[in-house]
């Protein structure tokens, strides 16, 4: 059990990374930070493919197609629009939306009647999903009282960024329910393997993408220095960083965790990952958060925890 808790942090500590890297190198546009972040993660995923090619050789033209639809918006679409939204909004309002994952997903499985793991109550949802709602207004309204303190600040940009990490959340919740399917229509298959498939998928989404800003760039003589714009030995480090630890090692660390908790409570310790990022995003910033933000973010995560522990009915 302690293991497997101290697994889970240790996944949430390197997810977290993912929300700060468009703040900490705010002059590069979302889009680069998505097709580095994820051409880094694609040229890792190779080695691990050739160790596994055995099995990598087993998945049909169906499945690559299903892997390559995963990737585009449960990984590239994903994070285009998150880190669009950090970049327009800042750290904190979008990591407390994203955190809503957990609960958004046991709403949008009643929804779409995804039912194959049974349904959950809408009374005891609930409550859960009033407490997240309330820890997302308490934040909101701490940073959207700074905006307006601020002579400069564009309250456009801001609402932006939200209505941006809302988009992040629908990809996300899609993605697993998808992702799901595929694996329980396929038992036979093993779950390493196909997150090295979408790995690898993500690869030439990537370089395609990357390919066509360097291509715009320079067509419309964007100022940014094309490759790797103008700090290129920070921007690689950091795609390097992100690609190794959140999207790879942070993975087998959420599955080792995974393997050594009760799913109810390995489903509670995502949180760690919108504290890790919240930690990270106010260090950044230099300053302690407000009461009501703390406030928020305990509402928050007592709302996360609680949606978890609801359970679906089965008959």
């Amino acid at each position: 059990m302690l293991s497997g808790i101290l697994f889970a942090l240790a996944a949430g500590l390197m997810w977290g990374l993912v929300f700060v890297g468009p703040l900490m190198l705010p002059e590069y546009p979302a889009a680069l930070h998505t097709f580095g972040r994820y051409l880094a993660f694609g040229l890792i995923a190779l080695p691990l493919a050739f160790v596994d090619r055995a099995e990598i050789k087993r998945l049909s033209r169906a499945d690559w197609l299903t892997a390559l639809k995963l990737a585009a918006i449960g990984n590239v679409l994903y994070y285009l629009f998150l880190s669009s939204a950090i970049q327009r909004a800042g750290g904190a309002l979008p990591t407390m939306i994203i955190g809503t994952l957990p609960v958004v997903i046991a709403v949008a499985a009643n929804l779409l009647n995804h039912q194959r793991d049974g349904r959950f109550s809408w009374l005891k949802l609930a409550p859960p999903l009033a407490l997240i709602l309330l820890g997302i207004a308490c934040v909101n309204h701490v940073e959207w009282a700074a905006l307006l303190q601020n002579p400069q600040a564009d309250t456009d940009r801001y609402i932006t960024g939200a209505a941006l990490a809302v988009g992040a959340v629908v990809c996300w919740t899609w993605y697993p329910l998808k992702n799901a399917d595929w694996l329980r229509g396929h038992p036979d298959r093993n779950p390493r393997v196909w997150a090295t498939a979408q790995g690898v998928a993500t690869l030439p989404l990537a370089v395609l993408g990357y390919a066509a800003y360097w291509v715009w760039a320079s067509a419309t003589q964007h100022p940014l220095t094309m490759p790797f714009g103008p700090r290129p030995l920070e921007f690689v480090g950091l795609m390097v960083a992100i690609g190794l630890f959140a999207s790879w090692l942070g993975t087998l660390c959420w599955n080792a965790a995974s393997q050594r908790l009760p799913t109810a409570l390995a489903g509670q310790l995502i949180v760690f990952e919108t504290l890790s990022a919240l930690a990270y995003a106010f260090w950044l910033r230099g300053q302690w958060p407000e009461p009501l933000t703390l406030a928020g973010i305990a509402l928050l995560v007592v709302g996360v925890v609680g949606g978890v522990r609801v359970k679906a009915k089965t008959s």
